[in-house]
């Protein structure tokens, strides 16, 4: 895929740009939530007053993480190239707003994202839902095919295509049996960073 014509890109936060460090097998444990079901959609059946405490164990736990949060080694370079050939950039994050700008800050990122243009799932529907990245897009005042939307999970895939846009996934550990979901899969974002 010629990667040269996107000129927006959207970007997962954790895992992708930093340094995973959330224990999701300790969250889903803590939670009550069954390995393998998604957390937020778990909580958001549950009756109002559970759903509020979970939600408030999640803030502090991702709030905890975001102070601590470290750049991947390869998302500086690549953040540069694309900053150096004039592209627009974007966070499209499951955390909440004020924990992705944390997160960004602490890993020394902040300075290449418009704050407008973060989205987290205060601002739209949780990835793989497709309403983040279409807000971006209409933030923008671009259409789909202008964008790519670049993570390391399968559902930052599917909420790029449900959006329209070129999707790239972040293989850092290896095959996924959900690579099939990305139009590219990359080893990591050096990767890139000669593609753009």
């Amino acid at each position: 895929m010629d990667l040269r014509d996107r000129t927006h890109w959207i970007f997962d936060m954790d895992g992708t740009l930093t340094v995973p460090m959330h224990d999701f097998a300790w969250l889903h444990r803590a939670l009550e939530v069954p390995e393998g079901e998604d957390i937020l959609a778990t909580i958001d059946r549950r009756p109002a007053e559970r759903a509020a405490a979970d939600r408030e164990v999640i803030r502090a736990w991702e709030d905890e993480i975001a102070g601590r949060a470290r750049a991947q080694d390869d998302a500086l370079a690549l953040l540069d190239a694309l900053v150096r050939r004039g592209r627009i950039l974007g966070v499209l994050t499951r955390n909440t707003l004020e924990g992705a700008r944390l997160t960004l800050e602490s890993a020394g990122l902040a300075r290449y994202f418009d704050p407008a243009a973060i989205v987290s799932r205060d601002c739209a529907p949780p990835k793989p839902h497709p309403g983040g990245g279409q807000r971006l897009l209409r933030h923008w005042g671009v259409e789909a095919g202008a964008a790519v939307v670049v993570g390391d999970w399968v559902y930052d895939a599917q909420a790029g295509r449900a959006a329209g846009t070129a999707t790239v996934l972040v293989m850092r550990h290896g095959p996924q049996p959900w690579a099939d979901e990305a139009d590219l899969l990359v080893d990591d974002l050096w990767g890139l960073a000669g593609r753009v």
